[in-house]
């Protein structure tokens, strides 16, 4: 008999999009508060004018609740950034339940699963399933939660203002994002459709728009300077766009800082206004990570865009991996015309190409063929530039058997610092040929 035991439900998220299950791949309560509602509201500006009042008091409240988001939900409540006082968090619960982007609870979750599972399929608003899926997608179009990663948010379960904005955020939605906004521009001048269309929908709207850039472009746009190993990014423009939550790349490395701009010249108004609140008392505590991890990270990040650019480069073969020859092979090798060969410092080069090209005239360097050429190199006859120890190191074909102190250079030079790639790291000056000891010697001869 056929195995009958139950076979386990195959989450919708996993099933292909078909004439029949497309509405149920939807999630219609986000797909109706961030796309119906705001569609709606243009629509509706064709029939409701825009004062100037009502327009000042929508970009006064986009703020607020924008900051809600940024210094409420977001700093303060999943990262912890920093400490507030009750009157501060209720400001915070009331205007971020106006941005209309679910609960401190539900909000702060995702976002914790975002930095704990970041670019995983664990990771709710994953980049690398595309700009889409990161910036709306993820909420309009169902998820599987069990593959969901799963963080701790005991805290946020025993704060009293997180725990009744989660139990009454239907209300405290309609409130904050619709009702108040409207009040105030019908009892403040009379205004009230522009006070819901413009003040309530169109400001919620873009204040949704520009948080879900954080989710979106601050992983595509900008530069890592402290960790390419994933997807998050610096920009300005994003910065600009989400109240300075735009350094996005700095802020995956050093989640607990505050601040996401950490230079004065940055884009972070959120950071401003934190610290203003903590000159009240309002806030206290405020987190700034080690300056000197942040730089250690910094520094880190562009040593390894330094090797990936050394990596690109011809530094010639290691002493390690030329062959020993004698003096008289050396010797024996020019004599038959078989190569050009000048000993510098023990290690052996060939010039034949590069004697035509010679600054300095042929016939000096031809005067030097099969010789060794260490003291006039390095100062006897002309004290050759950084660049020039950089040419011999690409034409080095052989290490000179006793010539010089080179057997003990090989041992004692051999151990460079080693870059990612393997490479030695050469510094300027700190060539094999580069011996300076030698040009008082050949000064006195």
């Amino acid at each position: 008999m056929g195995d009958k035991r139950p076979q386990p439900k195959v989450h919708i998220s996993d099933q292909p999009v078909t004439l029949h299950n497309w509405y149920k791949h939807i999630n219609w309560f986000s797909t109706v508060l961030v796309v119906f509602v705001p569609t709606y509201g243009l629509y509706a500006c064709r029939y409701v004018p825009l004062t100037r009042a009502t327009a000042i008091w929508a970009l006064i409240y986009y703020f607020f609740t924008g900051f809600g988001i940024t210094g409420g939900y977001h700093r303060l409540w999943s990262h912890r950034c920093y400490n507030a006082r009750l009157p501060l968090r209720l400001f915070l619960a009331f205007v971020g339940a106006g941005a209309i982007q679910g609960s401190i609870r539900f909000w702060s979750s995702k976002h914790r699963a975002h930095h704990r599972w970041t670019d995983t399929q664990k990771d709710p608003y994953c980049a690398l399933k595309g700009f889409f899926h990161a910036h709306i997608g993820w909420m309009v179009l169902n998820q599987d939660p069990k593959k969901i990663g799963r963080t701790d948010i005991s805290d946020l379960d025993s704060d009293p203002v997180v725990v009744w904005q989660h139990k009454h955020y239907g209300k405290s939605l309609l409130v904050a994002a619709w009702l108040f906004p409207m009040c105030v521009a019908g009892l403040g001048w009379g205004d009230w459709w522009g006070g819901l269309v413009y003040a309530g929908i169109m400001r919620a709207c873009f204040v949704q728009q520009a948080t879900f850039c954080v989710n979106s472009l601050a992983h595509w746009l900008g530069d890592q300077p402290f960790d390419d190993r994933r997807t998050p990014r610096d920009h300005f423009i994003t910065a600009l766009v989400t109240l300075g939550e735009g350094y996005h790349n700095f802020h995956h490395e050093f989640p607990s800082d505050y601040r996401n701009a950490i230079t004065w010249y940055q884009y972070d108004p959120t950071k401003w206004l934190i610290f203003l609140l903590s000159k009240t008392t309002l806030a206290y505590d405020l987190k700034r990570f080690r300056h000197n991890e942040i730089e250690k990270g910094r520094l880190q990040q562009q040593q390894k865009a330094l090797d990936a650019r050394r990596a690109t480069l011809d530094w010639g073969l290691p002493l390690s991996q030329l062959p020993v020859l004698s003096w008289d092979e050396f010797q024996s090798r020019c004599a038959s015309g078989e190569a050009a060969l000048v000993a510098i410092a023990g290690v052996i080069h060939d010039v034949t190409d590069f004697i035509a090209e010679h600054p300095g005239g042929k016939a000096l360097i031809k005067g030097w063929v099969g010789k060794d050429a260490t003291a006039v190199f390095n100062g006897g006859v002309y004290m050759h530039s950084n660049a020039a120890h950089n040419l011999l190191s690409t034409i080095r074909v052989g290490v000179l058997r006793g010539g010089q102190e080179v057997e003990v250079w090989k041992e004692e030079r051999e151990t460079y610092v080693k870059d990612k790639m393997g490479q030695n790291v050469v510094r300027a000056n700190d060539h094999i040929t580069n011996v300076r000891p030698l040009v008082a010697m050949a000064n006195a001869a």
